[in-house]
């Protein structure tokens, strides 16, 4: 017997009943973007591979372990794109948007694909909200983008279940001096690092500061801070971002072991981390990457931007009941019709009443069936109210009116008024 067609594994479908809390979610953070002036920009979800070899590092674990790539039929290696900001830099440099100083403001949505174990808020095929700024490189614009996000959790009623982690990674230069105290420090703990570790420390050190394992983590305690290392540029800019939390009121901590998981990362970095979510606690990260466009063949450029993840942005609103009851009810009126006649007049009647109320959420009904079997449709459908359209209505241009959620007699409405009518219902129910 063949195998039954399924997803392929960490890749999910989203069924009808899941999509109205996530167009709620993405509906939400486009308006936010909207109302501070940022604009939307769609790339491709596959680019060339080099792509992100060059932006991303080729020893970071996503390019080394965890990219969706392939050659296709001309030979050229290709790959499913695992996070946006390589992406929409390299959109940005192909069409000159970023020339002569512009500053451009970019959004974007979409799935990401990264090779990894799936669990609970982490799968293979994944989806982002991304958002990144080229050509401001002070503090105030770092700073904007964390009270985005943190005007998001208010709105979602998420404030009390995040943290803020900030650190700062200064220039290339700073980092260097850091990298190699660093790695003298855990060189002589060798023999201690767990496995992944001392391979990390020959590859990128830097991510040693993020290990899970509790042992290396003891050793860490001791180990040089980032902080010490900082040029005065990258001190100052820090300084001032804090300064603007701080006049916002957005609490936060330093962490100084946060580095984020990709090379381009220079200054500020910063991570809404959640326990709410098990062991995957980051809901939203980013930072400053002010050498990524030079990195990718363009002109110096400040680069600053963040990604969330809506699966797991999803899951907290589950969990900590804040989906709003409306979700639950995608129709407002079932519109029963009995009898080819007043099948007709129903749907002339429905697409009259969508001209003149187009947020109502109207559905005929479609298939026939006796009275029964349309009001048990109805039901099902959630609608708070049943509109009724046989011969008798029919003879006399009416409706029937009946509320299916609460109290209140079935009552006859003329054409003319059911417009006003529903308005004024639907709004109170």
């Amino acid at each position: 017997m063949s195998k039954s067609l399924q997803a392929i594994r960490g890749m999910n479908d989203i069924l009808p009943e899941q999509t109205p809390l996530w167009r709620y979610f993405e509906g939400t953070v486009a308006r936010l973007l909207d109302n501070y002036g940022y604009r939307q920009i769609r790339m491709p979800i596959v680019e060339f591979t080099e792509l992100f070899k060059r932006s991303i590092g080729e020893v970071t674990d996503i390019v080394e372990k965890e990219m969706y790539t392939f050659d296709d039929r001309n030979g050229d290696s290709l790959t499913l794109r695992p996070e946006g900001t390589a992406a929409c830099v390299r959109a940005v440099l192909e069409h000159g948007i970023t020339g002569g100083g512009q500053v451009q403001k970019l959004w974007y949505i979409g799935p990401m694909f990264r090779h990894e174990r799936p669990q609970k808020g982490r799968y293979r095929q994944f989806h982002q909200i991304g958002l990144e700024v080229f050509n401001l490189d002070g503090p105030d614009i770092d700073a904007e983008l964390i009270v985005m996000t943190w005007r998001l959790w208010g709105e979602l009623g998420l404030r009390d279940a995040v943290k803020l982690e900030l650190n700062s990674l200064g220039t290339s230069e700073s980092r260097g001096r850091y990298r190699e105290a660093l790695v003298e420090f855990l060189s002589a703990h060798l023999d201690k690092l767990d496995e992944d570790s001392q391979r990390r420390l020959k590859t990128n050190p830097l991510r040693v500061l993020d290990t899970k394992n509790a042992e290396t983590q003891a050793i860490l305690v001791d180990a040089p801070k980032m902080a010490d290392y900082l040029d005065d540029e990258s001190r100052a800019h820090f300084e001032g971002l804090k300064a603007r939390l701080d006049a916002v009121g957005i609490p936060y901590v330093i962490n100084p072991k946060l580095v984020r998981g990709l090379d381009y990362y220079s200054k500020t970095v910063f991570e809404w981390v959640t326990d709410k979510l098990g062991a995957q606690g980051t809901v939203c990260a980013g930072g400053r990457y002010d050498g990524l466009v030079e990195q990718m063949g363009g002109k110096p450029t400040p680069g600053v931007g963040f990604a969330m993840g809506i699966e797991r942005l999803v899951l907290m609103l589950e969990a900590l009941d804040k989906v709003p009851a409306e979700l639950s009810r995608q129709v407002d009126v079932y519109l029963c019709a009995f009898g080819e006649a007043a099948e007709l007049a129903a749907l002339a009647l429905s697409e009259r009443i969508r001209d003149q109320l187009p947020n109502l959420r109207l559905q005929i009904n479609a298939g026939a069936g006796s009275f029964k079997s349309q009001f048990k449709k109805a039901d099902k459908s959630g609608a708070l109210y049943a509109l009724i359209l046989g011969d008798d209505e029919l003879a006399q241009q009416v409706v029937g009116f009946k509320p299916l959620r609460g109290q209140g007699e079935q009552q006859s409405i003329a054409w003319d008024a059911l417009a006003a009518h529903l308005a004024t219902c639907v709004v109170q129910g």
